[in-house]
């Protein structure tokens, strides 16, 4: 009996390695934006279209860090994000975030842009963007 408990948590460790984990996750706006400090449920809102305020800047289509954020951020799965941008696409009433591929390529297009709104892990973080929320 303790030898198979012992094979499931070894398995269950194994798995947990093998499933990227960003430490923590900076929400990131440009340095000119006047926002300062962000709450998660506040974030979420740009993410999946509610608000207009912002514009959304993504990762691309199965990003890890893209799957990390939608889970603790937005507390949907991909495919749930997806469904819903797809809804406000169809109707007219959004138009999807832009994706790229590299937290350079997002920490750029934020910082081109004052209304924007992105995330990347927090060892990229540098002077061009501004953290408005840190997620563990």
């Amino acid at each position: 009996m303790k030898t198979t408990i012992g094979k499931m948590l070894l398995a269950a460790g194994l798995f947990a390695a093998t499933v990227p984990a960003f430490a923590e996750i900076a929400v990131i706006v440009n340095p000119k934006n006047p926002a300062t400090r962000m709450f998660s449920e506040q974030a979420a809102q740009f993410f999946v279209g509610k608000s207009a305020l912002f514009t959304p800047i993504e990762f691309n289509e199965g990003a890890p860090i893209r799957t990390e954020f939608y889970a603790k951020v937005l507390q949907k799965e991909p495919a749930q994000v997806k469904a819903i941008w797809s809804k406000l696409v169809f109707t007219g009433k959004g138009t999807a975030p832009k994706e790229y591929h590299s937290a350079a390529e997002v920490k750029k297009a934020v910082a081109a842009d004052v209304s924007a709104i992105g995330y990347i892990d927090k060892s990229a973080v540098d002077d061009t963007v501004k953290v408005i929320l840190t997620v563990q």
